[in-house]
């Protein structure tokens, strides 16, 4: 099963949050990516969000794991596990061009409506909206249509 990492981090003197637009799909996600062999999930959540941005994270908090499941039909084709951590502080210089697609500094009430897979905008909006952590799984056509999610807790809205 693969291993993810992302970073939220929010300025909150600004009202924004660094957001970052994936090529392929035009879709906006939290700055991450794979885990590499013998990392734990903070040191690999904030390698990543400084390959992506140039930015060092600074005390970033697990704040969500979750379970992605791919179906086609009955058959699940792909799983993968996603640590999801939560910054307010950073230091670095924000980098002009992204390896990974376009960096964009996104206004609070902007976050939600930008386009992104459906369970990304569960749980950013979960994340942003509250201190607890949350636990979820959410299942997809290989599409990216979302079937179905759980959520522990429930959505703060």
């Amino acid at each position: 099963m693969q291993r993810v990492t992302n970073c939220i981090l929010e300025d909150k003197e600004k009202g924004q949050v660094l957001m970052l637009k994936k090529p392929r799909r035009g879709w906006y996600v939290a700055p991450g990516g794979k885990m590499e062999s013998g990392e734990h999930i903070k040191q690999s959540a904030s390698r990543e969000f400084y390959e992506e941005t140039g930015l060092t994270v600074d005390d970033p908090e697990l704040r969500g794991v979750f379970t992605f499941v791919m179906k086609e039909g009955e058959n699940v084709v792909q799983e993968w596990m996603m640590f999801t951590f939560y910054a307010e502080q950073h230091s670095g210089h924000l980098l002009e061009e992204s390896p990974e697609g376009e960096l964009e500094w996104v206004s609070l009430n902007e976050v939600l409506k930008k386009p992104m897979a459906e369970g990304d905008r569960k749980y950013f909006e979960h994340i942003l909206n509250s201190n607890e952590q949350v636990y979820g799984t959410f299942t997809y056509t290989t599409d990216f249509q979302l079937i179905d999610v759980v959520l522990d807790p429930a959505s703060p809205s």
